[in-house]
């Protein structure tokens, strides 16, 4: 329920606000890849503005994701080492434990 409430208190102003951006910014925007020759129309694109920034919003996030998981491979494989050395510690004290302890039919009850 909590969960909810919170997910309803951030994505509610988030929609309001994605909402008034799109419709206050709808008039078309050129964006061209050359620098050089600006009016070349195969590398000019014309789209509202509210497309260029949620475009330029949702790559920011999208390079920051793959950024944060190519730099936080190191303590991924470190965890499944760890991972792999606890499971072969506890398979060996398993091991250890079979070996020691005495078969049921030499138990002799007096």
């Amino acid at each position: 329920m909590t969960r909810r409430f919170l997910t309803l208190i951030i994505a509610v102003p988030l929609a309001v606000i994605l909402i008034v951006l799109s419709v206050a910014n709808r008039s078309a925007v050129s964006v061209t890849l050359d620098p050089f020759n600006p009016g070349n129309p195969a590398l000019t694109y014309t789209a509202p503005l509210f497309i260029w920034v949620l475009g330029a919003f949702l790559a920011g996030i999208m390079i920051g994701g793959v950024l944060i998981w190519f730099t936080q491979g190191r303590h991924r494989k470190l965890a499944r080492k760890r991972k792999a050395e606890a499971e072969a510690l506890l398979n060996r004290a398993r091991q250890a434990e079979a070996k020691n302890l005495p078969s049921s039919s030499s138990l002799s009850l007096t």
